[in-house]
């Protein structure tokens, strides 16, 4: 079994803050960074105080930051210093043999990490080795940077990185954020930035403050509120350097997008929805591991499964359940009627407001015996996370944990096609990562 970082209890309370940057996250600056952040800094403004105070703890300190991103929230800290890195594990409690991504404000930051000083004892070796960035991703940087695409990059000799981001892989992956507020917070710092999501290991990611706030209380300092994620997964995970190239985490760029660039054509999927105990280190975060998971036991109904299958599926289940499982959730996209059914005429209607929950009392009989009946409640919760495919991705983890706030005990989620591109797919691999039980269409 992986090494786990040391428990919580070990780790001394720390009175966590959260600091509103919602402005600066709001904004695309018609400057470049460099100006934006000395224009900010000028203006003595509530949030470049933040960003400052952040950048600050982010060089000197070993702690972790939390931060929004696009995608996520992330949880950040300066990758050259491995007691920072370390800071990282400690408060998700995530195994070491995970790697990290780096996020970096542009090019020239990855042309320093691909070439970094020589070191003494390498004096008498090869001098002046320029390293760049592999050509074959080239047409991936010009479609995609900034932006959720995680490319692999071979990780030098004399690598600055601390040796904790790669968990002593030879590669380390790396992308530049579209988000321009995390590109801000980089430049501030002038470090490239280690950044997981920003959630206790193996729990749903975190697309606002507060969820992070939820899960790294008393284990962080400091949370950058800027609202609410935009894309709601994680960056995709491409590797070049292999023959064929190959997705080793789907996400937010899709493989028909990825397909269309040159060099990329036959482009493979390397990675598998299940939550892989791989003996060897992954390459890329998400491969290894249950993810994305609520206390809840989680139920997937692959789509295409016959409704009156699947009711009678859940109605058995709430029979046979009805000592357990008190609380009753259902996470529905595009064709479930409103709790399946379930609720009877008093129960309040539900809300037309995407990804909001309404509940409601539900009497059911349970038959111990056949001379016996017992009649119990449950409360059951819906949430609605709309047709498109990317409400659906940006309101998932917020429904997982919504769930989890109301201490659901089981929770029946409607997938969507996989096959309609990668953000599909990466709503797919998460809900398969994070399900006790995955119905496949004909089963239920």
């Amino acid at each position: 079994m992986a090494a786990l970082s040391p428990s919580v209890s070990a780790v001394s309370p720390r009175q966590t803050r959260i600091l509103p940057v919602h402005r600066l996250n709001s904004i695309s600056p018609p400057q470049s960074i460099a100006e934006w952040w000395a224009s900010e800094q000028q203006s003595g403004s509530a949030e470049a105080a933040a960003v400052a105070e952040a950048a600050e703890l982010l060089r000197t300190g070993n702690t972790p930051v939390g931060f929004p991103t696009e995608t996520v929230y992330g949880l950040g800290a300066d990758a050259t210093r491995s007691a920072a890195v370390q800071g990282i594990y400690r408060a998700k409690q995530r195994p070491r043999d995970n790697p990290l991504i780096v996020h970096v404000d542009s090019e020239d930051m990855i042309e320093r990490l691909l070439n970094p000083p020589a070191k003494d004892t390498e004096a008498n070796g090869p001098k002046n080795t320029k390293r760049t960035i592999p050509d074959i991703y080239r047409p991936l940087i010009e479609r995609f940077w900034p932006g959720p695409l995680t490319i692999l990059l071979p990780n030098p000799p004399n690598s600055i990185l601390a040796p904790e981001v790669t968990a002593k892989l030879h590669m380390f992956g790396v992308r530049i954020p579209s988000s321009p507020f995390a590109r801000l917070l980089i430049h501030a710092t002038g470090r490239p930035l280690a950044a997981p999501s920003a959630n206790a290991s193996t729990k749903p990611s975190p697309t606002i403050a507060q969820h992070v706030y939820h899960d790294l209380q008393g284990r962080i300092d400091l949370i950058l509120d800027g609202g609410p994620c935009g894309v709601g997964v994680e960056s995709t995970v491409v590797d070049g350097l292999s023959s064929p190239p190959a997705i080793l985490r789907p996400g937010g760029v899709g493989i028909d997008e990825i397909r269309a660039c040159p060099g990329w054509e036959k482009v493979r999927k390397a990675y598998k929805d299940e939550a892989l105990q791989l003996k060897e280190i992954p390459p890329a975060p998400g491969m290894k591991y249950r993810h994305y998971s609520p206390k809840a036991d989680v139920v997937l109904f692959e789509t295409g499964s016959n409704p009156t299958s699947i009711s009678r599926r859940v109605n058995a289940d709430l029979k046979n359940t009805a000592v357990g499982a008190r609380k009753v959730g259902f996470i529905r996209t595009r064709t479930w009627e409103y709790a399946l059914g379930l609720a009877p005429p008093s129960s309040p209607p539900p809300s037309g407001e995407i990804g909001s929950m309404t509940s409601f009392t539900l009497e059911v009989e349970y038959h111990p015996t056949t001379y016996s009946t017992i009649k119990t409640t449950k409360t059951i919760y819906d949430i609605h996370l709309g047709q498109k495919t990317e409400d659906i991705a940006r309101g998932l983890f917020a429904a997982l944990r919504a769930m989890d706030l109301e201490d659901v005990d089981i929770i029946y989620v409607e997938g969507i096609p996989d096959n309609e591109g990668e953000l599909a797919a990466a709503v797919m691999n998460r809900l398969r990562k994070a399900a006790e039980v995955e119905i496949r269409k004909g089963q239920a």
